[in-house]
């Protein structure tokens, strides 16, 4: 009986001992155990904008704008169900959600060129051609361009200063937590304290 139990052990006991001889034997050079956490960019809001060249205007396609404004707003739609699946971050959500903001800003300030363009045209042409009623048309349809402008523009600065308060309180805690920098803090002040002058 005391046989069968020696075997296992004396079998157990070699291999802990042939273990032990594979395991490295300078322990001064120990291997670092900190891990860094991984960066936590950030994309640009203004990222996917139509691009626009100085001194140079560019020819308004109006179809095109509204149809990126009707993807735009799909994508929030679902970006909303995507976070509460868990699916996406909190932060694309927002993203697709300020573009929303962001595309019908630039909506409104193209039909707002537009219905100057088209006054300007209708001005320039004799005054005989024209009548009172297609120049009122005119001059009521660029009012209206003016006060939607004036409206998106301004939810435009609202939503831009308060995704700036959402991302300074995220960089705060994450600074907090050990994984941002005061660098990332100090931005995201410098921003809100940017738009604020915009603003005023």
């Amino acid at each position: 009986m005391m046989r069968l139990l020696a075997l296992p052990l004396i079998i157990l006991l070699a291999t802990s001992l042939a273990a032990e001889e594979e395991l490295p034997q300078n322990p001064s050079e120990p291997e670092p155990l900190e891990i860094e956490p991984p960066l936590l960019i950030q994309q640009d809001p203004t990222h996917g904008a139509l691009p626009s060249t100085p001194g140079v205007a560019p020819e308004v396609d109006l179809e095109r704008m509204q149809v990126a404004l009707e993807k735009a707003k799909k994508s929030a739609a679902s970006g909303e169900r995507l976070f509460r699946a868990g699916i996406i971050a909190k932060i694309e959500a927002e993203n697709r959600a300020f573009k929303v903001v962001r595309l019908t800003a630039d909506l409104a300030n193209a039909r707002l060129e537009v219905a100057k363009k088209n006054l300007a045209a209708l001005q320039s042409r004799d005054a005989a051609e024209i009548s009172q009623a297609e120049l009122e048309q005119a001059t009521n349809a660029l009012a209206a361009a003016d006060r939607d402008a004036a409206e998106a523009t301004a939810q435009r600065q609202k939503a831009e200063l308060d995704a700036a308060f959402v991302n300074l309180q995220r960089q705060k805690k994450l600074l907090a937590l050990g994984s941002g920098r005061k660098s990332e803090v100090s931005r995201a002040e410098e921003k809100i304290a940017t738009l604020q002058q915009q603003k005023n």
